[in-house]
């Protein structure tokens, strides 16, 4: 069936959430009763910030679904400031958690550190750190802090023609965050995640150490930290590959009544056979009925009267939800697709507006009850570097080497929304273990390290030598609750 595949190959199952209401505060994350006095010895001292309105804005993230009070947080000017601040940890005889937040977009707790110092990010972007190299002969790359968002990252490629292969849908978000969890958008079927597409990076460890490293150069931090959850070190520069940008792009929505053929022509579109047909983005929209009415009665792409007609749609069908492929395409050719006859929906737009195009949704969002959607990104597993920390569902041989990534996007507007949205992903990953359907999430939440072990599943243990050789105190991204803090073992050793 086409809807069990398409939940057997999902990689995530609630990649994005917008929660609002109730906060749930995390457990202590060191028992030593502040930050040690020699911290503020430092050079960095007068770049620590310990007033209650700056550590109260680090103690939650955007998802507002949990909360932890740094002790301090630190505005650097330069990478070696980080560096110092996480060799003070390291060299304490009890090491404090540090964790880097850029936009603070993450949603359970990985910009968090209680009792420990958030590193504002953000701070090393006052002086410009995007670099484009575009020798004639050579391949182009960018070269980008990990504080810099991609919006800016594009901006500065495309002086140059030149842009990022892949994206996120969208880009006010932090270069260092997206490589960090994996960076999944709509090119990630040709050309692989955003982890996919980096040369170098420079990482400053666990133990304070400043690292450069590759595919050649200390290369198992360079996989480990792309995907790695910042649990391996900080990541403040990516070399970035680059390509030629259009100008302009078509801007497609074709739409579905049947999930079937949806999901049929979405592993049409992304096969070997059809890469060639002028599909440079694909991806899937999943429309709930209910939406039609709760929902904005227009959208940056769909007029008035486009969704008065996909509602007449919908009811004469009698479908529960509509499906669209969302593309981008050089020309208008749609081999032997069963969308429905005239509900073919197309914009000319610059290359800027396309991908940037979540922005204009989220102000719509902003003023409307967003009754949600859910995405679905048709990916080739071969596109996916199996040496990196990020992991993928299924096996080697499953079928044809195509998995989803299925996002659910849900908005809380109550305390009460929040258990019953959580209880509904429960659900979902229920009926995938009791299905035996190949699942993983993104973005992923596990409240015990047996949780993390299964998510990691065959990496695991290379992962715990990893962490044991980059931040052996885990001091580095606590809120997750990956790895015991040296605090926290030595209490379950004497319990």
């Amino acid at each position: 069936m086409a809807v069990i595949r398409a939940l057997a190959l999902a990689i995530l199952s609630s990649f994005f959430s917008v929660a609002a209401g109730q906060l749930r505060p995390l457990p202590a994350a060191a028992a030593h009763g502040g930050l040690p006095v020699d911290l503020f010895s430092l050079s960095i001292a007068s770049k620590l910030r310990t007033d209650h309105n700056s550590t109260a804005k680090a103690s939650t993230d955007f998802g507002q679904m949990v909360k932890a009070a740094p002790a301090a947080v630190l505005h650097p000017s330069t990478p070696a400031d980080i560096a110092a601040l996480i060799r003070s940890s390291a060299a304490s005889p009890a090491p404090f958690p540090a964790a880097p937040r850029g936009q603070g977009h993450s949603w359970r707790g990985q910009a968090l550190a209680a009792g420990g110092v958030v590193v504002d990010m953000r701070a090393l972007g006052r002086r410009a750190r995007i670099n484009v190299s575009a020798a004639a002969g050579e391949e182009p790359y960018v070269d980008a802090g990990g504080e810099q968002l991609w919006i800016d990252v594009l901006h500065a490629a495309l002086k140059h023609g030149l842009a990022p292969r892949a994206w996120t849908d969208y880009l006010r978000l932090t270069v260092g965050g997206t490589l960090s969890n994996a960076g999944i958008g709509g090119q990630a079927f040709r050309y692989g995640p955003q982890i996919a597409n980096v040369h170098e990076l420079d990482v400053v460890t666990g133990t304070g150490e400043m690292v450069t490293c590759s595919r050649d150069k200390n290369a198992d931090l360079f996989f480990a930290a792309l995907g790695g959850l910042g649990q391996f070190g900080v990541i403040t520069r990516a070399r970035i590959r680059l390509e030629r940008a259009p100008k302009r792009v078509r801007w497609v929505r074709l739409a579905y009544s049947d999930v079937v053929s949806f999901t049929k022509d979405q592993e049409l579109l992304i096969s070997n056979r059809a890469s060639e047909a002028g599909f440079d983005y694909v991806e899937g929209q999943v429309q709930l009925n209910r939406s039609f009415a709760e929902g904005p009665k227009s959208t940056p792409f769909f007029s008035g009267g486009d969704m008065t007609r996909l509602a007449g749609f919908a009811s004469r069908t009698g479908a529960s939800a509509i499906y669209y492929i969302e593309a981008a395409i050089k020309w208008m050719y749609c081999w032997s697709l069963s969308f429905e006859p005239g509900f073919v929906f197309t914009k000319d737009v610059t290359y800027v507006q396309f991908l940037d195009r979540v922005r204009q949704e989220e102000q719509v969002l902003r003023d409307a009850n967003p009754a949600g959607i859910i995405l679905m990104y048709p990916m080739n597993k071969d596109r996916w570097d199996d040496r990196m920390t990020a992991v993928t569902a299924g096996g080697e041989d499953d079928d044809d080497g195509v998995f989803y990534a299925v996002g659910m996007l849900w908005s809380a507007l109550s305390a009460g929304d929040v258990e019953r949205l959580e209880r509904q992903n429960e659900a979902v990953l229920g009926f995938c273990d009791e299905a035996d359907i190949g699942c993983k999430q993104y973005l992923p939440h596990f409240t015990s390290q047996d949780g993390w072990r299964g998510h990691f599943g065959a990496k695991w243990e290379r992962l715990v030598e990893l962490k044991a050789k980059y931040d052996p105190h885990a001091i580095l991204s606590p809120g997750q609750r990956i790895f015991a803090s040296r605090a926290e073992k030595a209490g379950i050793a004497s319990s």
